[in-house]
Formats: structure tokens, sequence, C-alpha cells
């Protein structure tokens, strides 16, 4: 076994549907499985069905590094240091990502950024019928604005069904998660590779804030 294969990696696939084992467990299982076989451990980490109130700006975590409601929030970012990259799943509802998990990843994402930056990631959406793509891109923006490389797919992340029995049947759709694990558990390689060989992270700069009005 290479060295790079021996080593232990971890991606933490988060489940933000109120079910546990339904549609989007399907699929975000599809992909563990896929990152299983790789050599690439996996958790499953679902929100639950407990409302998820959401960010109210008060910056209190960019302080403390927690957010002041010790909920689900903190549970997630409590993992974050020991995961390697992430997958988050969501259903659709009305064309966009659930509320909760909407809610839930403003709050991470509002977290300090230091344990999820210049970490992989991949977001998976389930649909009956329509909505995925615009459910797909939202949740995408969060990565985009952390560094985040985001991983793809030889299709939108996605699949489709009213049920979990459903998805189950989708052969494009679970295709299209076994991709993505694959390439994931890729890119984590050749990120660790690289490490190896003293390729590091780039160096952060300051963040610039400029308003438009003055």
């Amino acid at each position: 076994m290479c060295i790079i294969c021996s080593i232990n990696m971890k991606v933490l696939l988060v489940n933000g549907s109120p079910h546990k084992e339904g549609c989007t467990y399907i699929a975000l299982s599809e992909v563990a499985k896929t990152l299983d076989s790789c050599g690439i451990e996996t958790e499953i980490f679902h929100i639950g069905n407990a409302p998820v109130a959401g960010c109210i700006g008060c910056g209190q975590c960019k302080q403390k590094g927690t957010c002041f409601r010790d909920d689900v929030v903190n549970a997630f970012a409590a993992k974050t240091a020991t995961a390697d990259a992430f997958v988050f799943g969501s259903p659709v509802h009305f064309a966009s990502a659930t509320g909760s998990i909407t809610a839930f990843m403003d709050r991470v994402f509002m977290l300090p950024s230091a344990q999820m930056a210049y970490k992989p990631a991949a977001s998976v959406v389930s649909c009956r019928r329509g909505g995925a793509t615009a459910s797909f891109d939202q949740l995408n923006k969060y990565f985009t604005i952390r560094c985040m490389p985001v991983i793809s797919s030889n299709y939108w992340n996605m699949v489709h069904g009213s049920c979990a029995a459903d998805v189950a049947k989708d052969e494009e759709g679970l295709q299209t998660m076994r991709v993505l694990g694959r390439n994931m558990a890729w890119i984590l390689k050749c990120i660790e590779a690289g490490r190896q060989n003293g390729i590091n992270r780039p160096e952060p700069e300051q963040k610039i804030y400029t308003n438009y009005i003055r």
C-alpha cells in the first residue's frame, strides 16, 4: 500500500434533511460507500428535525469560536478540526435548500474559518422533480467564500425521487454520487501528496472590506 493510501483521511457528510434515512441519506450514503472503498473514512452527520435558529449577526462566534446557541451547530463545529473534507446534502424545498440547513450553514460559515478553509467540499441535493440546480448553486456559494475547493462530478450533484426507494432506482443520480466520491478521494490524496512534498496551503491575505456607500 502506498504511503498516501495508508494515511487516515476523513470526510464529514452532513444530512440536512428532516428525515434521517430519506432521499438525501441515500445520496450521501452512495458517496460515503465510494469514499470508504477508496480508503477514506466517512461520517454522516444528521442535523436532525428540531428547529435550527438562524444567525443573528451578533459576532460572538468570532470571539469565542463557538455560537452562543449551544445546539447542533456547535456539535458539528467540534468535528470540523478532524475532517479533511465535507459534503453537505439537502432536499429541495420550493426550489431551494431546506430552511434548516440554510440556517445551519449560515451559522457554521460565520464561525472562524480556519478549520474549514482550503478543505475540499461538495453539495448534494435531492428532489422529486425540479429546483435541484437552484439549490445546488445556493449551497456551493458557501464554499467559494471560504477558500474551499469545490469537488465536481460528471453531472450536477443531484438525485431524483419521492422517497428513498425511488432514489435507490435513480441509476444516473447514484452514478453521479459515486463519481463525486472518487473525485473527492483523488483530490484529497493529491493534496496529501503535495503536502508530503513541501507544497503547503496558499499564504492568506488579510481580508479587505469595502463599502459601496461612502
